[in-house]
């Protein structure tokens, strides 16, 4: 069962017309699944996309006990980190233990949904939630995820060019490296001979026509493509709008609104890595794992990167970074003992679970906020470790 003293106060009234699919689209918005590993499994893993939501539970994964607490708390969806058959199943039958969750779930019509690496990723995902329980500002991913750019070029008539442009730009088209608005224009002269069965917004059938036009360059996140084709057509005077589109390398420089995995940051204040290590220790949830450091103590500690969950592929990349620590989870003996021989920065090592559960609370709030739901974070500790001893030396 839950602990009721973990849970967040709930309000009571809310509409009945959300659905299942109102909540994975804003899900999907604010963790995006294109961000997702390639060997992840994020999204809606059971639940009818039309059914009604009333309310919203979430924790790290869906074990039996977070399964009984959402049963009792009368939850209508389930929002887990961890996906449930992330690495494939042959079988969900309800004599094996994610079958049985699954048949649980359908059963009392509980949609259950995950966000995994795409949370890790987003801007505002798992790792900006840790960063700033931790006190450190975000400068940057600490390893910046592939965003495609598209550059579109559209030639339109000299008169139409700032409507067509503004259109463009509320459509989020001309956003780059801290700047927005921004396009580049030519002028040429365009040609065309509308056709019999054309309704032209200027010229005659079978007539050549020539007009002065103005070509707008601007660019756009790729994964925007449609609306922003759907921007481009709207607003164009002509039947048939002459543009292209092709997918660029942006070079923009990674910064706090750049999605990835991992974070780069600094502290709020300087403080030795014993003390910094004691505030992990304070702000974390508990678990019998604790935190565990491996740096000089005295060290003075200004620069974090940091990565939720399981980070020590990223450990190259926090050398590199310049960081004078790097805080992950599951850190391995001999890739930490070949870091810090490297002379990398410090290395702090939390429970898997405490790194991550920080988020469960903070996209409970976030949906009660957007959708009007109550929504709250179960509370329930599913770190697998349960007893921890230390001997006195």
């Amino acid at each position: 069962m839950a602990d009721n003293s973990s849970r967040t106060s709930i309000p009571q009234s809310c509409s009945d017309q959300i659905t299942v699919s109102q909540v994975r689209a804003t899900l999907d918005q604010w963790y995006p699944p294109s961000l997702a590993e390639s060997w992840d499994a994020p999204g809606l893993v059971c639940g009818d996309p039309d059914d009604t939501v009333k309310r919203i539970v979430c924790a790290l994964e869906a074990t039996d006990t977070v399964v009984d607490a959402a049963i009792e708390a009368h939850a209508d969806m389930l929002v887990v980190h961890h996906p449930l058959l992330m690495r494939g199943a042959t079988s969900v039958a309800a004599d094996t233990p994610k079958g049985r969750i699954v048949h649980r779930l359908i059963r009392h019509r509980i949609a259950l949904m995950s966000a995994h690496t795409n949370a890790d990723a987003a801007v505002g995902g798992v790792n900006d939630v840790l960063a700033r329980l931790l006190g450190v500002t975000v400068e940057c991913p600490l390893e910046p995820a592939a965003q495609p750019v598209d550059l579109w070029g559209v030639q339109v008539p000299v008169d139409a060019a700032e409507a067509l442009r503004n259109a463009l730009f509320g459509a989020g088209a001309g956003q780059f490296d801290g700047y927005d608005l921004c396009s580049f224009e030519s002028v040429g002269r365009g040609q065309f001979r509308p056709l019999s069965g054309s309704h032209p917004a200027l010229g005659t059938t079978n007539q050549v026509e020539t007009v002065e036009e103005v070509r707008i360059h601007v660019v756009a996140p790729a994964m925007m493509r449609s609306t922003i084709r759907k921007a481009l057509v709207d607003a164009h005077p002509y039947e048939v709008p002459a543009y292209d589109v092709k997918t660029i390398d942006s070079g923009s420089r990674p910064g706090p609104a750049t999605p990835g995995i991992g974070r780069i940051g600094h502290l709020d204040e300087p403080m030795t890595l014993r003390s910094f290590t004691q505030r992990v220790s304070e702000r974390l949830p508990h678990t019998v794992w604790g935190v565990r450091t491996a740096g000089n103590p005295d060290q003075l500690i200004t620069t974090v990167a940091l990565c939720s969950g399981a980070g020590d592929s990223l450990l190259d990349a926090a050398a590199a970074s310049g960081a004078d620590v790097y805080l992950t989870s599951d850190l391995r003996h001999h890739p930490a003992d070949e870091h810090l021989r490297a002379n990398g920065p410090a290395l702090i090592d939390t429970a898997h679970w405490a790194s991550e559960s920080p988020w469960c609370a903070d996209v409970a709030r976030r949906l009660h906020d957007e959708l009007g739901l109550p929504c709250q974070d179960l509370g329930i500790r599913t770190d697998p470790w349960t007893i921890g001893t230390t001997v006195a030396q």
